[in-house]
C-alpha cells in the first residue's frame, strides 16, 4: 500500500505539465491590433508590479515567522512552512502571468466569434486552475514522503494559508479601491461608461481584477486544497495512532503495520490525485452549444469533472479501504459541490428572482437597491448551512461515528471535504475565466472595437461576474468542512496533552473562546472594509484631480495619467493588508497563552460558525449587486445605462464590491489561518493559560 503514496506527486506533476501546454496553446493565439496590445502592456506591467511588491513584503514575513517555528516549534515545520509559501506564491505568478496575456487574446478572438473567445478566456483561466491543483498535490506529497510524519506536514498548510490571507486580502483591497474610485467619479459623476479610456483609475481597475480574482482567488483555493488534504491526513493518522500504529512510516516498510497506517493517510491523496487527472480531461469537455449557452458550456466542465471523480473513487476506495462506506461519503462531498454552486447562482446569477427584485428596487433609489441586496444577501445563507449541515450529518453517520467513538465520523467528514474539492481544477478555472473577460472588455472598449465586439465580450463578463461569485460560495462551503476537519485534529491534541480539559458548555472559558471567536470575523471585515475606503477615496481625490488639471481629458483630447492611480492603490493595498493578517496570527496565540486551550477550542468554533455565515453573506449580496448593475446595462431594464435606476445600482454595485471581493474572500484564509495557527502552537498551552478553571 505504501508504493501508492508515489502516484500523488505524479499526478500533481501530470496537472503541472498540461497547464504548461494549455498556457503555450493560449499565448499562440492572435493578440490582436497595436492598440490592443498597448493597452494590455499596461495592464501586465501594473499587475506584475504589484505582485512581485507584494510577494516581497510576505517573503520577508515568511521569513522572520519561520525563525521562532524553527526554534520554538521544530525545524521540519519550518520548512514545510517555506515550501508552503513558495509553492502557493508560484501558483499565483504562473496563473497572474497568463491571466494578463488571455485577456487581450480573448478580446481579439471576440472579433471572429463567441466561440473562439470563449475558448480562449477558458483555456486561459484553466492554467491557474490546474497549476493551484498540481502544486497544492505535489507539494503535500513531497512534503510527506521526505518526512515520513504527517504531523510535519502541518507547517506547509501554514504557509500556503499565510501567503492566502496576504493575497486575498491584499489583492481584493487594490482591485476593489481602483473599482470603486474608478466608479464613483467615472460612471456617477462623469458619466462615462465602465472602461472608458478617460478614465484615469481604468487600468488600475483591470489590473486589480488580476490580482484579486486570479492571484487571490487561486492563493485561496491552493490554501483550502492543500489544508483540507493535510487534515483528513492528520485525523487519518490518529486513526492508526488510536489501532496502536505509530503515524511514522518506516523505512522500506512493506509489512501489514505500515499498510494499515499508510491506507487510511493515503487514500485522499489518491482521491485528489484522481481529482487531477479528472479536471485535465474536463478541460476539454468545455465547448459552447448550439444555443450559445456560455455559462452552459463552463458547466459541461465542472460536471464532467464531477462524473469522472465519482466513478474513479468507487475503486480507488474499493482497492484502498476495502470499504464502501466512505465512497458514499465522497458523493456525498461532490453532492454538496454541486448543491452550492446552485445555490450562489441562484442568488447571483442575472436570471433568477434576487438580482432582478435588486434591479427593479433601483427605480427608487439607491438606498432601496441597497437595502435589497442585503436582505437577499442574509438570505443566501440558510439553504447553503442546511446543504452542509446535511452533509456533516450523513457522513459522521456513514463514517460509523458516535458520541463515544467519533473518530470514524470525523474522517468521514474530512473526506467529505476532500471529495468536495476533486473539482477545485474547473472551479477556479471558472474564476480565472472572470477577470480575463472582465481585462478582455476594458480592452475592448479602450483601443474603441467594433460595438460586436464589445456585444461578445459583454456577454462572457455577464457570465465571468457569475462564476466569481460560484467559485467564493464553494471556496466558502469547502473551509466550513476542512475548518472542521482541523477542530477535530486540535480537540484531539488537547485530549491527548489533558484528558482532564474541561469542553462542557459550562465552563465559562468556553463561552469566552466562543464570543472572542465570533468577533474575529466582524472585525477582521471593518478593518478591511476600511481599507478599501481609505483606498477609494484617494483614487477618487486623483481621478476628480486629472479631470480638473488636465484639460481635454474628457473630450479625449489628452490622455490621462493612468500610473497615478496604480501607484495609489499599489501602496494602500500592501500598507493595509499587514492589519488583517496580524489579527490572525496573533489572536489565536493570545487567547492559547492568556486562557488556554479549552477557550482556544471555543474560538475556533466560533470563528468557523459566524465566519461562514458572514463571509456568504457578504459574497452573495456583492454578487447580486453586482449583477443587477449589469442586467440594467445589458439588456436596458428600467431605462438603461444612464438612467436614474442605473446611478442607483452603480452604488449598490460600489457598495458590494469590497463586501465579494475583499472582506467576504478573505474570511475564509482567516478561519484556516486561525484554526492552523492553534494546531501549530498548541505545545504553548496544551494544559491551560494564566486563567484556568
Amino acid at each position: 500500500m505504501t508504493h501508492l503514496i508515489w502516484l500523488a506527486p505524479v499526478a500533481g506533476a501530470i496537472s503541472i505539465i498540461f497547464a504548461g501546454l494549455i498556457a503555450a496553446n493560449v499565448l499562440k493565439s492572435d493578440k490582436g491590433d497595436e492598440k490592443m496590445q498597448e493597452i494590455a502592456a499596461a495592464i501586465q506591467e501594473g499587475a506584475m508590479a504589484y505582485l512581485n511588491k507584494q510577494y516581497t513584503i510576505i517573503a520577508i514575513v515568511a521569513v522572520i515567522l519561520a525563525v521562532p517555528i524553527a526554534l520554538k516549534i521544530g525545524i521540519n515545520i519550518a520548512i514545510g512552512f517555506l515550501l508552503g509559501a513558495i509553492f502557493s506564491g508560484l501558483a499565483g505568478y504562473i496563473g497572474m502571468n497568463v491571466s494578463v496575456r488571455a485577456n487581450v487574446r480573448t478580446a481579439a478572438a471576440a472579433k471572429t466569434s463567441l466561440k473562439d473567445a470563449l475558448n480562449v478566456a477558458f483555456r486561459g483561466g484553466s492554467v491557474t486552475g490546474l497549476a493551484v491543483v498540481g502544486l497544492s498535490m505535489l507539494g503535500v506529497s513531497i512534503v510527506y514522503i521526505i518526512f515520513r510524519d504527517v504531523s510535519q506536514i502541518v507547517g506547509f498548510g501554514f504557509g500556503a494559508s499565510l501567503i492566502s490571507l496576504f493575497a486575498r486580502v491584499g489583492g481584493g483591497i487594490f482591485t476593489k479601491a481602483a473599482d470603486v474610485g474608478a466608479d464613483i467619479v467615472g460612471k456617477v459623476e462623469a458619466g462615462i461608461p465602465e472602461d472608458d479610456p478617460r478614465n484615469p483609475a481604468t487600468i488600475a481597475d483591470n489590473v486589480g481584477d488580476n490580482v484579486g480574482d486570479c492571484a487571490g482567488m487561486g492563493a485561496d483555493l491552493f490554501e483550502t486544497y492543500a489544508v483540507t488534504l493535510i487534515a483528513s491526513m492528520l485525523i487519518g493518522a490518529t486513526i492508526a495512532i488510536r489501532g496502536g500504529i505509530t503515524n511514522k512510516i518506516p523505512k522500506g516498510a512493506a509489512n501489514l503495520v505500515a499498510d494499515f497506517a499508510s491506507k487510511w493517510i493515503t487514500y485522499p491523496l489518491l482521491l485528489g490525485s484522481a481529482a487531477i487527472i479528472a479536471s485535465i480531461v474536463a478541460v476539454f469537455a468545455v465547448r459552447l452549444g448550439k444555443k450559445n449557452n456560455i455559462m452552459a458550456a463552463l458547466y459541461k466542465g465542472v460536471g464532467a469533472a464531477a462524473a469522472i471523480c465519482a466513478v474513479a473513487f468507487l475503486f480507488i476506495t474499493k482497492a484502498v479501504l476495502g470499504d464502501l462506506r466512505y465512497y458514499w461519503v465522497s458523493l456525498i462531498g461532490i453532492a454538496i459541490t454541486v448543491l452550492m454552486v446552485i445555490v450562489t447562482e441562484y442568488y447571483t446569477g442575472t436570471k433568477y428572482r434576487p438580482v432582478k427584485e435588486i434591479a427593479a428596487a433601483s427605480e427608487t433609489g439607491a438606498g432601496t437597491n441597497v437595502i435589497s441586496g442585503l436582505s437577499f444577501g442574509f438570505e443566501s445563507t440558510i439553504v447553503p448551512v442546511v446543504i452542509i449541515i446535511a452533509g456533516i450529518l450523513g457522513a459522521f453517520a456513514l463514517g460509523g461515528g458516535s458520541i463515544a467513538n467519533p473518530l470514524g465520523g470525523l474522517y468521514a467528514i474530512a473526506i467529505a471535504a476532500v471529495s468536495m474539492l476533486s473539482t477545485t481544477g474547473m472551479i477556479v478555472a471558472l474564476d480565472s475565466y472572470g477577470p480575463i473577460t472582465d481585462n478582455a472588455g476594458g480592452i475592448a472598449e479602450m483601443s474603441e472595437q467594433n460595438e460586436s465586439v464589445r456585444s461578445i465580450t459583454d456577454q462572457l463578463d455577464a457570465v465571468g461576474n457569475t462564476t466569481k461569485a460560484v467559485t467564493k460560495g464553494y471556496a466558502i462551503g469547502s473551509a466550513a468542512l476542512g475548518a472542521l476537519a482541523l477542530f477535530a485534529e486540535f480537540h484531539d491534541k488537547v485530549i491527548t496533552a489533558d484528558a482532564k480539559a474541561n469542553f462542557s458548555i459550562d465552563n465559562p472559558l468556553i463561552l469566552v473562546g466562543l464570543l472572542i471567536g465570533g468577533v474575529l470575523p466582524f472585525a477582521f471585515t471593518s478593518v478591511t472594509m476600511r481599507a478599501v475606503s481609505k483606498a477609494a477615496s484617494a483614487v477618487v481625490v486623483e481621478v476628480r484631480r486629472q479631470f480638473k488639471e488636465i484639460p481635454g481629458i474628457l473630450e479625449g483630447k489628452n490622455k490621462p495619467e493612468y500610473g497615478k492611480c496604480v501607484s495609489i492603490v499599489t501602496t494602500s493595498a500592501l500598507k493595509q493588508m499587514i492589519v488583517p493578517g496580524l489579527i490572525a496570527v496573533v489572536v489565536p496565540v493570545l487567547v492559547g497563552l492568556i486562557f488556554g486551550s479549552v477557550a482556544l477550542a471555543g474560538t475556533l468554533i466560533g470563528i468557523i460558525v459566524v465566519g461562514l455565515m458572514l463571509a456568504m453573506t457578504l459574497n452573495n449580496a456583492g454578487g447580486a449587486w453586482d449583477n443587477a448593475k449589469k442586467v440594467i446595462e445589458t439588456d436596458g431594464l428600467y431605462g438603461g445605462k444612464g438612467s436614474e435606476a442605473h446611478k442607483a445600482a452603480v452604488v449598490g454595485d460600489t457598495v458590494g464590491d469590497p463586501t465579494k471581493d475583499t472582506s467576504g474572500p478573505g474570511l475564509n484564509a482567516l478561519i484556516k489561518v486561525v484554526n492552523m495557527i492553534a494546531i501549530l502552537t498548541i505545545a504553548l498551552y496544551a494544559t491551560g493559560g494564566v486563567f484556568h478553571f
